[in-house]
């Protein structure tokens, strides 16, 4: 296992340095100087000249991606353009924001997913209400159906409040309040297509040698189910939850502004709205590489599930 680790670690460093020298190539190509941003539309061409010289903006990129690269291996990521507040103070408390939303919807949706259609009775009544939520889940928008769930929970049942965020220090019922909705959102998209990846490889399962053996010994339909079915069916989903925690951030960064949640999503939107260049590159990095990160651990997950993948 730990050789197997290695082998996907070495893999893994050098995609997060070239992915984000792309990043920061292509973020300071298409945003132009960063001189003439800080110093406004007024700079004289001397004054930008200056100012480029003294902060080696006009040094070839590869040295400017190692100075920028050196500062963020150590939390520093300059200071925002708009606010002129150090970047990383900006990030700090929309970090965990960003973390707990996508933490619980991938949580619940896992979960939802792998016992509703693991269940006997899911061949009958809770067979076809979930197959409907993953259409559901599936087919609608983020910002369609977090616009649903305002009108209905919101406005008018007035169970929930329709947008904002409230930190633990608030008291868990006010921030758990806050908190239902966008991770309803997210949750509807990962369960349908968690769902479908789940069912299709659960009746590949059901038709192999071993759950036929076990069904003759007298298991119930559901211990067969359960203990074993469901530990080979899941495999798929495992992995599938690395597949796409890419489309997690864009799935973050509609709710995030649905919702006006101060997470790195909506922060990332407005420094796009300003052209806050610092902004934009740290938080791009930072979810480029937590992305990485989590595709390394659901692979750890998956090896140390199936010995074969070891193998």
């Amino acid at each position: 296992m730990m050789g197997f680790a290695l082998r996907r670690l070495a893999w893994v460093l050098p995609n997060i340095v070239v992915l984000t020298f792309l990043l920061f190539a292509t973020t300071s190509g298409w945003l132009g100087s960063p001189a003439a941003m800080m110093l406004g539309t007024d700079a004289s061409p001397e004054a930008i000249a200056e100012l480029n010289r003294r902060f080696g903006f006009d040094d070839p990129i590869i040295l400017q991606y190692l100075h920028w690269a050196g500062g963020a291996l150590q939390g520093e990521f300059g200071r925002s353009y708009s606010t002129q507040q150090p970047v990383a103070a900006m990030i700090a408390p929309a970090f965990p924001v960003t973390i707990e939303l996508a933490f619980w919807a991938i949580l619940l949706a896992v979960f939802a997913s792998v016992v509703l259609n693991s269940l006997v009775v899911a061949r009958g009544a809770i067979g076809a209400l979930s197959t409907g939520l993953s259409i559901i889940g599936v087919t609608i928008p983020n910002f369609m159906l977090g616009a649903t769930l305002i009108t209905i929970f919101s406005v008018w049942l007035g169970w929930l409040p329709t947008t904002g965020w409230s930190p633990w220090e608030d008291g868990a019922a006010l921030h758990l309040k806050h908190l239902i909705l966008p991770v309803l959102t997210l949750f509807a998209f990962y369960f349908g297509s968690f769902s479908m990846v789940y069912r299709a490889e659960y009746r590949a399962v059901e038709r192999q040698l071993f759950v036929r053996v076990a069904a003759a010994k007298g298991l119930s339909e559901s211990a067969v189910s359960f203990r074993h079915v469901l530990p080979s069916a899941v495999l798929p989903v495992v992995t599938y939850v690395g597949l796409t925690l890419g489309q997690l951030v864009g799935g973050a960064v509609v709710t995030e502004t649905v919702f006006s949640i101060p997470g790195l999503g909506r922060l990332f939107v407005t420094a796009i709205g300003s052209y806050d260049y610092p902004v934009m590159l740290a938080v791009g990095s930072i979810i480029l590489v937590g992305v990485m990160v989590a595709n390394l651990v659901a692979d750890l997950t998956l090896a140390a599930m199936n010995p074969q993948i070891r193998l």
